[in-house]
């Protein structure tokens, strides 16, 4: 007798539930100060003070005799931000360890579709601007990010109905974005290497690792550690942020013997707010302070640079996702999952097109200085405002066809009941942990 074909979309595992959850439960709620503080930019430059803004991100702050005299939103971008990247890597330990990229056969779909949604929007960016008189080529890399934190609220907002493993797809797709993200920013936007300080601050690192498995080190010497090896790469010539996401993953996973909860859920748990309501909000407000006027619109509409930006999120990521997932069952004879459709797939890869966060860092690092940089930043944020629109639409449409056949509170894959959920967002797992 044949074998059932496997699902693309399988039940989740209890640690990719827990991981699940937690994303959900602080990423909904954090996204109102993202929102809050790109708003207050986007006032604050457009208003008669415009240049009290300029001066604000501009004023230097720290030791020049350590190479650390840095502008404020430089110590937004390299410093602030490299919390973020910690709880990034903290995220991917997680997932590698006891979550949904643990088992090669849940990995894989998530990994897979997570290259296609930067490969081709990388490739439709550079088309446009190959063809331009113009074109700028060193901005393939802006279109290819997707924002968690924005991903988490569109989900919340329009896609509650949906089953449980197409949406833990998105948000474990969004955590594979980051870390090949993170690889791009190290390979391509490293610059005068000091190979000196690169094996300090990997020295560092493995100290901070070392030091936390111990359990026996105060936490106020884990940050001075950190914080040492986050100086050391941002000497050494990679991008500091590095640092955060190497810090995050030497991070134990798994819970030692008596203590309910491991070092990296621990971590998480505690740095996960700074992050989102800290760390990200303030390095949204000195990025996305762009110009609106019409003279500077009018420049970004016709300027190659942005076209490819917002193409790339808008069309090429969602075009790569299904791209990419197409192939996976093409090859594999697998099928989507009981009660999904290509429909639900394209609605997620549209969502995913909301690139903001490291999208603004890395057209931070591409054009910082560049007259183009204006222009590129606007269309970050067009391009991800219209994947979170159209996205947001498509999710609830598919939403309240799986309300109405009632399949919305099933897991897609095995047809087993989910547990109903509490009004918080979360919901008992089938396993005793917590899902959503």
């Amino acid at each position: 007798m044949p074998s059932q074909p496997r699902s693309l979309f399988s039940p989740l595992s209890p640690g990719g539930a827990a991981n699940l959850s937690d994303t959900l439960r602080t990423e909904s709620a954090a996204v109102r100060l993202l929102l809050l503080a790109t708003v207050a930019a986007l006032v604050w430059a457009n208003s008669p003070w415009r240049e009290t803004y300029q001066a604000l991100a501009g004023t230097v702050v720290g030791p020049a005799a350590i190479g650390l005299d840095l502008t404020v939103a430089h110590w937004a971008t390299d410093g602030l931000l490299a919390i973020f990247f910690f709880v990034v890597g903290l995220e991917l330990k997680r997932e590698v360890v006891t979550g949904e990229l643990r088992r090669p056969s849940s990995a894989i779909v998530p990994i897979v579709a997570a290259v296609g949604g930067m490969v081709v929007p990388a490739l439709v960016y550079s088309a446009v601007n190959a063809l331009a008189a113009d074109g700028a080529p060193q901005g393939w890399a802006v279109p290819v990010a997707t924002d968690i934190a924005f991903a988490v609220a569109v989900l919340a907002a329009a896609g509650s109905r949906l089953p449980l493993a197409l949406r833990a797809f998105l948000l474990t797709l969004a955590v594979v974005d980051d870390l090949l993200g993170i690889v791009v920013i190290a390979i391509f936007y490293s610059h005068g290497l000091q190979l000196g300080w690169l094996v300090a601050s990997a020295a560092v690192i493995a100290l901070f690792g070392a030091a936390v498995r111990s359990g026996k080190v105060p936490g106020v010497v884990l940050v001075a550690l950190a914080v040492l090896a986050w100086a050391a790469m941002h000497a050494s010539g990679v991008h500091s942020t590095i640092a955060g996401v190497l810090l995050g993953f030497t991070v134990p996973a798994l819970a030692q013997h008596g203590r309910g909860m491991s070092a990296a859920e621990r971590l998480e748990h505690r740095w996960r707010p700074v992050s989102a309501g800290l760390a990200v909000p303030v390095f949204a407000f000195f990025a996305a302070g762009v110009s609106l006027d019409p003279a500077a619109l009018g420049r970004a509409v016709t300027d190659p640079a942005a076209q490819g930006v917002v193409l790339g999120l808008v069309v090429g990521k969602p075009l790569g996702i299904l791209l990419a997932t197409a192939l996976l069952v093409r090859f594999t004879h697998a099928t989507l999952g009981r009660g999904l459709s290509w429909w639900d797939v394209g609605a997620v890869s549209v969502v995913a097109g909301m690139g903001f966060t490291v999208s603004l860092l890395i057209a931070e690092l591409s054009f910082g200085g560049d007259e183009r940089h204006e222009a590129v930043k606007a269309a970050v944020l067009a391009g991800s405002l219209l994947a979170a629109v159209l996205g947001g639409g498509l999710l609830a449409l598919r939403s309240r066809v799986h309300a109405r056949r009632g399949d919305w509170g099933e897991d897609a894959a095995d047809g087993q009941p989910e547990p109903v959920a509490d009004g918080s967002g979360a919901r008992p797992s089938r396993a005793g942990g917590l899902s959503a």
